[in-house]
């Protein structure tokens, strides 16, 4: 599969909300126009996201076909674009739940958007005193939530004991707590998403290396040959572990790891002190560390 489609997909997770018929009086509570506005306004960012996929998906045909500079460029606009939509919609869903607790209609958006928000934004909308908690489409966002809070900010590391490439074992702290910040990014060879989001790893890992800041990969890989090869094929000069189980790694239960790509920063202490640092986000939070 190619690089897009791959990039289209997650996208399509991320911008998943669709339009919820308005409540009628008596089927949740009495008539709410705010309730509504926000129905409203995740409809328009809705089609807004369909059009610009469609857009997107059209582009990324062409560019496979006979790739331009140009097309390529624009395909980066369109994602861009597509990210502030997700942004966006988030932000909505987040405030209509935080503002409706006593209506269940919030619960088809949460749904939806659950892995763009943070674990302190999901922890302050599942609660049991909102009328939407027990509601069958928050299964999984509530199961997300349980597995944020094992690598929650504040936490110490968990250890792991895993192979290197060439099959030495490794516990997480030979690295994990001895003084310096340490990424250890949760990731695999057959994953696009992760593969994509390795140039900006290697450029924070470049960047800041000399300051003692490092790196632990953890492959969610199954296939030794293959892991190797990702390694040398994305230039990944750090220190990297799997124990070759694919979904069934042992970060997957210790870190509640359940999509990835994903990482942890820890502290000098091991300490978890931030989650999930994506792009941009990596290297501002690194930049106000070593700044």
């Amino acid at each position: 599969m190619k690089k897009f489609l791959l990039v289209v997909s997650a996208v399509l997770i991320t911008l998943g909300c669709k339009p919820v018929q308005a409540q009628k009086n008596g089927e949740d509570g009495p008539k709410n126009d705010k309730l509504e506005s926000y129905q409203e306004k995740l409809a328009q960012i809705d089609k807004e996201g369909e059009r610009m996929m469609q857009a997107y998906r059209e582009l990324g045909m062409k560019q496979q076909l006979a790739p331009t500079e140009a097309g390529k460029q624009r395909l980066e606009q369109l994602m861009d674009s597509l990210q502030t939509l997700s942004n966006e919609q988030a932000a909505i869903v987040l405030k209509m739940a935080e503002t409706n607790k006593q209506s269940k209609v919030p619960a088809k958006y949460i749904s939806q958007v659950y892995y763009d928000l943070t674990y302190d934004q999901l922890k302050g909308i599942l609660t049991p005193d909102a009328a939407y908690y027990n509601e069958p489409e928050l299964k999984e966002a509530k199961a997300h939530l349980e597995a944020l809070e094992k690598r929650a900010p504040g936490k110490m590391f968990h250890e792991l004991t895993m192979a290197d490439p060439d099959g030495k074992q490794h516990k997480l702290s030979e690295w994990a707590g001895k003084g310096n910040y340490v990424l250890v990014d949760f990731w695999a060879s057959w994953c696009g998403p992760c593969r994509m989001e390795m140039p900006t790893v290697v450029a924070a890992y470049e960047k800041y290396h000399q300051k003692g800041f490092d790196v632990v990969g953890v492959s969610f890989d199954n296939k030794v040959d293959a892991w190797k090869a990702a390694i040398g094929q994305l230039k990944m000069p750090w220190h990297h572990i799997s124990d070759l189980k694919g979904w069934e790694c042992a970060a997957s239960a210790l870190y509640g790891v359940r999509s990835i790509p994903s990482n942890v920063l820890l502290d000098g202490t091991g300490k978890i002190v931030a989650t999930d640092l994506r792009g941009e986000k990596l290297l501002t939070t690194l930049e106000k560390i070593y700044q």
